[in-house]
């Protein structure tokens, strides 16, 4: 088939101009074209007044029209034969009396990871901390409907990771040149995403399709002869031999066993501390890592529906509307929006007793009153704690702790008016935007729970926001606190074939690790891992 990118169509356009459009771009008559599918639709609204959705289109023409047209467009970057997405499962075999190999971390990457070891035949084992899905929805919802936190079973960890309480983003800016990202959608179509986002510029499911998904996959890996051990966690590793030829050679678990393991992915995830800890003790080469933290802010989504898209707000086509902004402040710090949650609300993410940690979610609808984004202002390592490979860690907890107390020591969060944190003063009660995050709110001052910096960035990004995006510096909007788990704070070093370069065996990976930024994205590199993992064999 041949693929044309970049087809540009007025918002109201019907089918039939879709497919008129096709003729003209490609200079045929209507019997020359035998059938067309959308690759991929998304939208232009810079000018809002003349949004545009864009189209990819796969033309199926007979052979002898396809060799004339790409001769006629060679030179045409828009016209292309169709790339082939087809994926091919490495061939593997564990030798003679070698352990299965184990996958830590059920996550979008760890699931990734443990689904294709499955498929390819070698039977892992998944070790997974928290609880299977449904349990830890119930636990997950304790916190927020009654502060009542488990340490190991939350929004941080269970099955499906921190990406199953979120809006369920599925697509990312990585380059992917063999296409596992169509891998990983094809997979979760076939655990019950819908179609769609197989070809939407900016897909995205939402939280309970989420958990069933999760568990389809589960159950297709056990059916392919993986095995799950949840409540299970990695408390220290055996390794054989010295210097860089160190190997792992096995895995003490909390429940007392020593689990034989000579290849293992190591997918924990950005919140695994402990683990991160018993790694430096190991001398596993690790480096500090930048991340960033700030607060969440919510306005009313009809604000940003009318900032984004004008006359055309609520427009079934385009949805809820989100945004993407960056400010590069006068102390040097980038300040941005991040993980941008149309339609959703905001959540209780704390893995740990006695802090507050804030993070957003959506449902697959998007129809929540709020708009929900983390503005968050980058943090360097060298800058803020150049002493300490771990020192992220402390830093996170530092601010975590603040916000707790400043929320009032009970699980609730700190809250503040736009117009109350520009001015400089604590907020003593909150405006017409009522604030989402449960288990409820306490009006405050920021600034008691953020860095200097991070306080003097987001007040100087604010009004510029509000330059690109009308009505974002209202006074009413309300921010909480804290947003500091935007990303791992360390990077877990891995040489070309995937493996730590101090110890053989194990395989680094995904967001915890520093090689992924959401679902997406830690999919992909779950794969990757998995093909290192068999080519290791």
């Amino acid at each position: 088939m041949i693929r044309i990118t970049e087809l540009r169509l007025p918002i109201e356009h019907t089918q039939e101009d879709l497919e008129r459009a096709i003729l003209a771009r490609l200079g045929l008559e209507e019997k020359q074209l035998k059938e067309f599918q959308i690759a991929r639709r998304g939208y232009d609204a810079r000018k809002r007044g003349q949004i545009v959705l864009v189209y990819n289109v796969d033309c199926l023409l007979s052979d002898e029209m396809q060799a004339r047209v790409l001769e006629q467009y060679k030179d045409d970057q828009h016209v292309r034969l169709k790339p082939d997405t087809t994926y091919q499962l490495p061939i593997a075999q564990l030798p003679q009396g070698s352990p299965r190999p184990v996958v830590i971390g059920a996550g979008p990457c760890g699931l990734m990871a443990a689904l294709t070891l499955a498929q390819i035949g070698l039977k892992p084992i998944i070790i997974e901390r928290g609880k299977d899905v449904r349990s830890r929805t119930v636990d997950t919802f304790a916190l927020w409907r009654k502060s009542v936190l488990t340490p190991e079973s939350n929004v941080q960890f269970g099955e499906g990771g921190a990406g199953t309480f979120s809006d369920g983003k599925l697509y990312s800016g990585v380059s992917d040149p063999r296409h596992l990202g169509r891998r990983v959608l094809e997979e979760f179509v076939r655990a019950g995403a819908p179609e769609e986002i197989l070809y939407l510029s900016k897909p995205h499911i939402g939280t309970f399709r989420l958990v069933s998904m999760v568990m389809f996959i589960r159950e297709e890996i056990e059916r392919l002869g993986g095995e799950y051990r949840f409540e299970t966690r990695v408390d220290g590793l055996d390794l054989e031999g010295s210097g860089h030829d160190r190997r792992v050679k096995a895995l003490h678990l909390s429940t007392g066993e020593t689990l034989p393991a000579e290849r293992v992915v190591l997918a924990v995830g950005h919140s695994a501390r402990d683990t991160f800890e018993v790694l430096r003790n190991l001398d596993v080469a690790m480096e500090a890592k930048p991340f960033s933290i700030g607060v969440r802010i919510e306005h009313p989504q009809s604000v940003i529906d009318t900032a984004r898209f004008g006359s055309y707000a609520g427009h079934e086509l385009l949805g809820a509307a989100d945004y993407k902004l960056v400010h590069h402040a006068s102390n040097g710090r980038a300040v941005y929006s991040f993980c941008m949650c149309p339609g959703g609300q905001v959540v209780a993410a704390t893995s740990e007793e006695g802090q507050v940690v804030t993070n957003g979610m959506s449902q697959y609808s998007r129809a929540e009153r709020n708009a929900n984004s983390g503005i968050v202002v980058e943090v360097k390592p060298e800058q803020d704690f150049p002493e300490d490979i771990l020192g992220g860690m402390a830093f996170q907890r530092k601010w975590e702790k603040a916000a707790f107390i400043a929320g009032g020591s009970d699980y609730r969060a700190p809250a503040q008016r736009v117009e109350d944190f520009l001015a400089g003063r604590a907020s003593v009660e909150l405006g017409s935007v009522v604030p989402s995050y449960k288990p409820g709110v306490k009006p405050a001052n920021l600034a008691e729970c953020l860095p200097e910096f991070v306080t003097e960035a987001i007040r100087e990004a604010l009004p510029r926001f509000e330059r690109k995006l009308k009505g974002f510096s209202m006074g009413d909007a309300v921010m909480t606190g804290v947003e500091t788990r935007t990303s791992s704070p360390i990077r877990l070093a891995r040489d070309g074939d995937g493996q730590s370069p101090t110890v053989r065996g194990l395989f680094p990976a995904g967001e915890g690790a520093g090689y992924a930024g959401g679902i997406l994205s830690a999919g992909i590199d779950g794969i990757r891992v998995a093909e290192w993992l068999a080519e290791s064999l």
